[in-house]
């Protein structure tokens, strides 16, 4: 059952409405410290990471119409990365990686757009298996693949196996240790999520992501067309994957923990349901879930010990009434075409 569609805003009145929710972002960790709950800073950076792990999946899902249950895999796979390097730079150490010495490293200009890497080539080694079936099949190829990395992990008793790993504090940035600082590090959690919407933005609307998302709506009619669907999706879901692995390097700063949950299963469907709920397709949207979902969790659960049985059905009125997502709500903006398979 769909709520009665109200006249989507303007191009002006949707901006003004993203700039403002930025803004309200941006005053939070003073507004927060003015009425003397610093410690929410703490939990909003938790959701600016999580939204930007969301983000990511949105634009296989939403744009690409790649329903993958294993994303979570490449937000462990660079969470994991940092947590190592950091762990073996605190050891003094190096790291013995096939025959070759690897010094630790503390470095965040070093350790992330290593993390990323890393995430994008298991994503492309993973894609180029798995974007050869569809439907079903695609489902759980990505589930399998993010399940083997889960167990990898587990398996890894020197880093703390089913523990997981303990950091001795946050990395350095340009050699200052200043990411211990909440505040600054909430802003830096946010200028990332920024930066990663507006290049996302102008990618989606470029000839790729309009032949990405043709692709998500007619298959056959894109490749009768001429062009490389496989290979586009490649690119988007390698692409997917080097942006969660930067979420998995936040997230394992703000805990000062990596741990192999951070591959599971429960959090690739924690991600998906993220996107489901802020709308799929829209970028903002995940955002958005990802808001709701957190402050959602916190809520109930200060109020009950069984907080999921009421949190479970609010989702599921959230997708009968608003279809397209909170964002879709937000906006009037029509439900999505059907994903791919």
């Amino acid at each position: 059952m769909a709520s009665p569609m109200r006249r989507p805003l303007s191009v002006r009145a949707r901006l003004g409405v993203h700039l403002a929710g930025l803004l309200v972002l941006a005053l939070l960790p003073p507004l927060l410290t003015l009425i003397g709950e610093p410690f929410y800073v703490t939990l909003a950076t938790r959701m600016l990471i999580l939204a930007l792990a969301a983000v990511s999946l949105d634009l296989i899902l939403g744009y690409g119409g790649m329903v993958s249950f294993g994303h979570a895999a490449f937000v462990g796979v660079g969470g994991y990365v940092t947590g190592i390097l950091a762990h073996h730079a605190f050891m003094g150490e190096p790291l013995a990686l096939f025959g070759l010495a690897v010094p630790g490293m503390n470095e965040a200009l070093v350790v992330w757009p290593l993390a990323m890497a890393v995430s994008a080539l298991a994503a492309l080694v993973i894609g180029v298996l798995s974007l050869r079936t569809g439907g079903v099949h695609f489902i759980m190829i990505t589930l399998a693949f993010a399940q083997m990395l889960y167990f990898l992990m587990v398996s890894l008793e020197a880093y703390g196996g089913d523990d997981g790993l303990m950091l001795w504090g946050r990395n350095t940035l340009a050699g200052a240790d200043v990411l211990g600082n909440r505040t600054l590090f909430y802003y830096l959690c946010l200028g990332l999520l920024a930066a990663v919407l507006l290049a996302l933005r102008r990618l989606v609307d470029s000839r790729f992501g309009l032949v990405l998302q043709g692709a998500r709506q007619n298959e056959r009619r894109m490749r009768a067309l001429g062009f490389p669907v496989t290979r586009y999706r490649l690119a988007a879901f390698t692409l997917a994957g080097a942006i969660a692995g930067l979420a998995g390097a936040l997230s394992v700063n703000h805990a000062e923990f990596a741990s192999p949950t951070l591959l599971h299963w429960t959090h690739s469907g924690e991600l998906l349901v993220i996107v489901i709920l802020g709308g799929m397709g829209t970028l903002v949207g995940p955002v958005l879930g990802a808001l709701a979902f957190v402050g959602l969790e916190e809520a109930l659960s200060g109020l009950m010990e069984h907080w999921r049985v009421v949190f479970g059905p609010l989702l599921i009125l959230v997708v009968l009434f608003a279809r397209s997502g909170l964002h879709g709500w937000l906006i009037g903006r029509r439900p999505m075409g059907r994903t791919r398979p």
